[in-house]
């Protein structure tokens, strides 16, 4: 069920519904635009929108661009985790090996009156930044670098900091994450086909354990089950979803998988339905999938962009899925046709 669309200037990469109280119609999207010739350049931007689907029948726009800030090539974007700060932050991990962060400003005129403002830039590397996640104090950050390396960024007082950084992997590193039950771990994946875990207590950090067997194509997204702390879910370019059981956390066992029929470039669990994954199967659209003990069934698929699936989230807000509205609003984003659309699924989600 469609609500509404919009082309962005650029390749768009990357969708994020902001997560703070208040802002929870604030949607990100992120692009990324590669100039070729003797000497390339990469460059990109973040647009921000104002997003409503509680009325669609009236046919207005639900999709409304509220600004749209000029930035270096973007490969990913993460809002910082809710009650953390005073203002929701944006972190930017872009070609240039920066990390950047930016703030969510508004007046008391509502949504003409949200801006994003750059707060601060530090270069994490002379390689490209291509992913990044928040610690769920917010108060660090780990970023995955294209010579595989990962690297723990400190935010504090408004400064960014390197405070580890190390060579995890032999090829690009495509996802790094929190365990947000246990911050202490962070999980990589990259183009090697692994799959690691490791201890920041220990300098330098120690290697959990790492699979190198199970995906048969490069680790492209991880994320931990927020209702579930045994449990992980991790995407390859080998077109499978799987899910890993966690309870002995040296050695995790691939629970159960399911075939997408594309690249998993991204999963987004449900907020508030533990059993929904949302997830970009690059060129097989998007899909929404049910994970049910050992049993995973899509119930749901989204094919209504005409290039790679690259971005996707949920709306956050518990007010967005109430009893009485049990279809959640969702986010999506295509690379080379560089579209925005927001929809909501067409079959009955119980909450």
């Amino acid at each position: 069920m469609d609500i509404a669309h919009y082309y962005l200037d650029g390749n768009a990469d990357a969708v994020e519904f902001c997560p703070h109280d208040s802002y929870h119609h604030v949607l990100a999207a992120s692009t990324y635009n590669l100039q070729e010739g003797d000497r390339p350049s990469r460059h990109g931007s973040i647009s921000l929108f104002s997003v409503d689907g509680s009325d669609i029948a009236g046919g207005d726009d639900h999709l409304d661009l509220v600004c749209s800030v000029e930035t270096s090539g973007i490969f990913d974007i993460k809002w910082s985790p809710p009650g953390q700060h005073s203002n929701p932050f944006l972190s930017q991990a872009d070609a240039d090996g920066y990390l950047r962060i930016h703030v969510l400003e508004s007046s008391c005129n509502g949504v003409e009156g949200i801006n994003l403002k750059h707060m601060i830039s530090e270069k994490i590397s002379d390689s490209m930044c291509l992913y990044l996640d928040w610690n769920p104090s917010g108060k660090s950050m780990t970023v995955g670098l294209s010579d595989g390396s990962v690297s723990i960024v400190s935010f504090l007082e408004s400064k960014l900091e390197i405070q580890e950084e190390w060579k995890a992997h032999d090829f690009e590193l495509w996802t790094t994450t929190f365990d947000i039950h246990q911050p202490n771990l962070v999980y990589t994946g990259s183009d090697d086909c692994k799959f690691s875990c490791w201890d920041l207590r220990d300098g330098p950090s120690n290697l959990v354990f790492q699979n190198s067997k199970a995906h048969k194509m490069g680790v492209c997204c991880i994320q931990k089950r927020s209702h579930d702390p045994n449990s992980l879910v991790t995407g390859s370019y080998d077109e499978t979803l799987r899910v890993w059981d966690l309870r002995t956390i040296s050695k995790p066992v691939n629970e159960t998988s399911i075939g997408l029929g594309g690249g998993v470039w991204r999963v987004k669990h449900h907020p508030y339905i533990p059993n929904l994954v949302l997830a970009a199967c690059m060129h097989n659209g998007f899909a929404i999938v049910s994970i049910k003990g050992n049993e995973a069934q899509v119930l749901e698929t989204y094919k209504k962009h005409d290039s790679l699936a690259y971005g996707a989230d949920w709306q956050k807000g518990e007010a967005n899925h109430r009893v009485e509205r049990t279809k959640p609003i969702v986010a999506t984003c295509s690379f080379y046709d560089k579209l925005v659309r927001v929809w909501k699924p067409e079959n009955e989600i119980n909450l």
